[in-house]
């Protein structure tokens, strides 16, 4: 089945999420960014797996339309926590509801971040900003806070996942995005580190770095020519769904527990 592209005639891929294997059944997943975009579609494609999964985000009213929608066909059971993951003591406060609602969490996909790309001169330091609080210390704190679960499970011989959503950003040359790209790098080299720090222990972290992907992120800049920028990218080619991104997410995850496919790179066929 497709669609099209909000910023063009650019057919994209959607998924039946009932066309499912292997299954999640008896996962509990926590997601981040889950109010839209590769977030809402991870978490629909983990729910339609049988998983549990938490909804985070900072948009309460999305997160609850979203688990209003999955519960209607979901075997497991979907909670919605809004949060400011950049909050460390809120996020903990959120893992201990988690915790008592679901169970204990062997799968963390996070997944929030923020693009805003404009000349490096030029660019608003707030906006930097930002994007170093949700995409570097928002995925420190999401690791941070759920290790115990990860570990647990583990320990008993269970699949335990943490999952970053990082970005091709982080490994080419993307002129007038420069920050993000440092905090996608970031990211790349964050979760090798942890993946030898964690992997000895069962925990498998995995980095998912999608290409040109049609999704909300990137419209909130200011600089007016770098929208048009991103808009152009998406139209110039076959983009890639939020679904195709949340597909290999899944597949990872439902990997043997002893199997990590510790990178992977999801990118449109025309991008190369």
């Amino acid at each position: 089945m497709t669609s099209s592209s909000p910023h063009g005639d650019t057919a994209v891929a959607t998924y039946d999420t009932h066309r499912l294997a292997p299954p999640l059944t008896g996962r509990v997943a926590v997601v981040t960014g889950a109010s839209s975009g590769i977030g809402a579609a991870t978490a629909r494609r983990l729910a339609a797996g049988g998983a549990d999964v938490a909804l985070l985000g900072r948009r309460e009213d999305r997160l609850e339309e979203l688990a209003e929608e999955l519960r209607a066909t979901a075997s497991g059971t979907v909670l919605p926590f809004a949060v400011d993951l950049t909050d460390a003591e809120a996020l903990d406060g959120v893992a201990e509801a988690v915790g008592s609602g679901l169970g204990r969490v062997d799968l963390v996909v996070a997944n929030a971040g923020a693009m805003l790309g404009a000349p490096f001169e030029a660019a608003r330091t707030d906006e930097w900003d930002r994007m170093l609080d949700v995409n570097l210390r928002g995925v420190l704190h999401t690791a941070r806070v759920f290790p115990g679960g990860l570990l647990g499970a583990a320990a008993e011989g269970r699949p335990a996942d943490l999952v970053h959503v990082g970005s091709v950003a982080a490994h080419s040359l993307y002129p007038n995005w420069s920050v993000y790209c440092a905090t996608k790098a970031a990211i790349a080299h964050l979760t090798r580190n942890l993946r030898a720090e964690l992997g000895p222990r069962g925990v498998r972290v995995r980095n998912v770095e999608p290409g040109v992907t049609v999704t909300e992120l990137g419209a909130d800049m200011r600089d007016d020519d770098m929208r048009t920028t991103l808009d152009r990218m998406r139209s110039d080619l076959r983009p890639l769904a939020a679904e195709d991104v949340a597909e290999a997410i899944a597949f990872s995850a439902a990997a043997p527990a002893h199997v990590n496919i510790a990178e992977i790179v999801v990118v449109p066929v025309q991008q190369g």
